[in-house]
Parts: structure tokens; sequence; C-alpha cells
């Protein structure tokens, strides 16, 4: 049996006739960015996670940007000032925070959950931090509660990167997106809400943000040829809203579809060499506060289980091999040591988790790591 990572082809088949009906209409209507269907669109994914604002933007690293030099351009951010994020993230979260101009400060995780760590994060304020950025990693949502009261006793900004956790929701009750400040999601073709290109938005209840914001990702201009800003072009396009606001239709099928097959990996890969990203028994809460867009698991021999997947045709990614710290670009933070990311850095493996997968597949990727 053959199973890739991801087979993006597959995954977009069930849609494939909507997506390109949706195209042809954007073709035939000649109007390509800032149109009607951007407009729909960021309507649509506002209401899906019960916020007042979604502005789309070009990428998920553009949303996060974006975001702060919103807070720039309104005065409750300014150069160099402070921004706690986990060091096991995406390399985009502490990218983003280096474009505007912020300084990056790396908080440890929870093993359990691979998400920032609250206490950690309290450990790594100063009278210089200004805002803290937490990431639902893999779909999981952070310790949400915690860091928002760590962030009022401090009076601190908290920007949810959300780019792995559409549909997540938290507390049987709000869905990312709408738990702080502000939030970023990215549509890239990977990702549960995904494109056929790459794309981005910003979601907020803070009218005086998603207006400068607006301007931000179209040079800086609120009206054609008067700018206001510095700004950029990051623009999610007309073609990919169109796209998108197809799919979003399908997007909790989609959540649902991945659930079950983890709940299946959960309750059937019983090899005592591999650790579980979550217990068998997921109680109903953390059920919704996940939305597995990996599924990830922990191996003291992790290479040589990559390798044996590889020769039974199941192929894996590591998602992140490298720490933040411990990359060329952030080098003023090779020095840190954060000793909980670094351990889960020499360990975790992604295995392939996607709505298509049929219960052979999935039967078969248990069998296979059960006789490691």
């Amino acid at each position: 049996m053959h199973i890739p990572f991801l087979d993006l082809k597959r995954l977009n088949e069930p849609y494939k006739k909507e997506i390109l009906n949706a195209i042809e209409k954007v073709i035939e209507k000649g109007w390509y960015i800032l149109g009607e269907e951007l407009e729909l669109f960021e309507n649509e994914f506002a209401k899906y996670c019960g916020v007042r604002y979604a502005i789309g933007v070009g990428s998920g690293l553009d949303a996060l940007t974006l975001i702060l030099l919103g807070y720039k351009e309104l005065g409750l951010l300014k150069d160099n000032d402070e921004v706690i994020l986990p060091a096991n993230t995406f390399i985009a979260t502490a990218l983003a925070v280096r474009r505007a101009n912020l300084k990056v400060v790396l908080a440890d995780i929870d093993a359990k959950t691979y998400n920032i760590d609250p206490e950690d994060i309290e450990k790594k304020i100063t009278e210089r931090t200004k805002a803290i950025i937490p990431v639902h990693l893999y779909g999981q949502l952070a310790s949400m509660n915690e860091i928002i009261d760590i962030a009022k006793r401090f009076n601190l900004l908290v920007i949810e990167d959300a780019c792995q956790a559409h549909g997540a929701i938290y507390d049987n009750e709000k869905k990312a997106g709408s738990l702080c400040h502000a939030a970023a999601f990215s549509f890239y073709p990977s990702k549960n809400l995904g494109a056929v290109g790459d794309g981005g938005i910003i979601t907020t209840n803070d009218k005086n943000l998603a207006e400068v914001i607006k301007a931000l990702r179209n040079y800086g201009s609120k009206k054609k040829y008067y700018h206001d800003y510095i700004g950029l072009n990051s623009r999610l396009d007309e073609i990919q809203a169109a796209v998108l606001r197809i799919k979003l239709k399908y997007l909790n099928q989609e959540i649902e579809k991945r659930r079950k097959i983890a709940k299946f990996f959960l309750e059937n890969i019983n090899n005592p060499k591999i650790k579980l990203p979550l217990p068998k028994k997921i109680n109903p809460l953390k059920y919704k506060q996940h939305v597995w867009h990996l599924f990830v698991v922990r191996c003291k021999e992790r290479n040589k289980l990559k390798k044996y997947l590889e020769d039974h045709g199941i192929y894996t990614q590591i998602h992140y091999p490298i720490p933040i710290h411990k990359q060329k670009a952030f080098k003023e933070l090779n020095k840190n040591r954060l000793p909980v990311t670094e351990q889960v850095a020499e360990e975790i493996l992604s295995l392939p988790i996607a709505g298509y997968l049929n219960k052979l597949e999935i039967k078969y990727i248990v069998d296979v790591i059960n006789n490691f």
C-alpha cells in the first residue's frame, strides 16, 4: 500500500466541480482583486468564527505581520517591544514579529500539548513585554484562559496564531479566531481549510484595528492613490476567495472526518514505543478543542520509525525538526535553552491524517505502527 503524507488532488476531488465553476464565474466577471467574492468570504468567515470583522490577506505570515503593524499604527506597540511566543512553532510566527521590528521572546512548551506553557510565559515577562502570540499548534487550542488571565494582569495584547486551528472550539463555546484581541489564519493548501494557492485572513472585533489593516494590506490606502500608511500588497485574491467560500461550507464535515480518524488512531495504536498526542479516551471538551490539522506522535527512535513506515509505503513528516532558537535566521537566540521544545523536536513525527483516507488505509497505518 502507498499512503503519501498528503495528496492534495485527492483532498480537493470532492469539491472539484464546484471549485471549477466558482473560478469560471470569477474569470467571467473579470474582477480579480478586492471584489465581491472576497467581501462575501470575509463576511462568511467572520460569521463562522463568531467575530465582527475578517480581512483577507496574502498568507498566514502576512496576517500575523499586519496585525502587529496595525497595533503599531494604533500606538499600542512600538519598535523593539517584546512579544512572547512558543519555541515550538513554524518559523512564520517569529518572522512576523521580526518583520514588524519587534523582539522575539521564546517560551517553552507543555510536553503534553506541545503548545506554549503559560507558566513559562509568566517567567519571560519584562517591562518591555507588550504582547503574547499563543499558537494553536497541530489544531489543538492553547490554554487560552490562563494566557488571557496573564495578559490582563500585565496589560498585554494577545494575538492568536490560529493558522492550524480553523474551527476549533474553546470551552465548548467560542471558536478559534474569537478568543482574544485578534487572530491570524492561513489558507495554505494543506490546511484544514486550504486554498488552491496561498492566502490568509485576520479576525477581530476591534473596528479600529480592522480599518487600519484593510488599508495596510492595500498599500496603506483607504482611497485609491491616497496613502495614509506605509503599507504592503497583501490581498486575498478573488479566485482564492471563491474557492474558500466553497470549501468553508464543508469545513465542519472535514473536521469530523479527521476527528474520527484521530479517535481510531488513539484507541488502536498500542505500541509502547509510541507516545500518543492525547489519551485513548478524549473527554467531550477536549474533543471540540482539537481539529487535527496534524496527528503527531512521539518516539525515542523517531528516525528509525520514519524509515520503517516509509519502507511500508507510509510517508510522514516532522513538524518541526529545528526549533526557532536553533535557526541561523535567529542567531541571537541560539544560546537559548528550551529543554522541552528541544526534546520534542528529536521525537515528534506527523502521521498521515486527511478526510479522504479510507478504513483500509487507516487500519494499515495502525497495524504497521503496532508492529514497529
